[in-house]
């Protein structure tokens, strides 16, 4: 189960897009560009979560931004999303508030993740994927 941060007594978050940044189909034997996979959601919820501006600041330069743009497109929630970060992106709380939003508020239930090499899917069910891997994939 992935929690956030921020969950309040032990409460099981579902996957988030600061969680899907950080997963990578390279784990099979025959993948070296898994990354990012590809988000095919059939349910997404937004969750209220408060806002710490300073944890999306320290967050923010261990996102991959491009891959972070294009799971929240993925989702329906990209709007507003620079296609850079600006330099002081500390300072403008607009834009944290945003970045909060995708990377904390939107949670994908159902879908699949897919390899951006190989096609290969995993899925997504009540909000954790499956990246286990077949035998003949390991």
């Amino acid at each position: 189960m992935f929690t956030s941060p921020h969950g309040k007594g032990g409460k099981q978050d579902k996957m988030k897009l600061l969680t899907h940044n950080m997963l990578t189909s390279n784990i099979i034997k025959t993948v070296t560009n898994g990354y990012p996979l590809k988000i095919v959601p059939t349910q997404v919820e937004v969750k209220t979560v408060d806002f710490n501006p300073e944890f999306i600041s320290r967050m923010l330069p261990k996102i991959d931004w491009p891959a972070l743009c294009q799971a929240a497109q993925s989702v329906g929630h990209g709007e507003g999303l620079p296609e850079a970060l600006t330099e002081k992106y500390e300072e403008d709380e607009m834009l944290l508030k945003k970045v909060h939003h995708v990377l904390m508020q939107v949670e994908v239930l159902e879908g699949n993740l897919v390899c951006p090499e190989t096609g290969r899917q995993f899925p997504i069910s009540s909000g954790i994927p499956n990246m286990l891997l077949n035998e003949d994939e390991v």
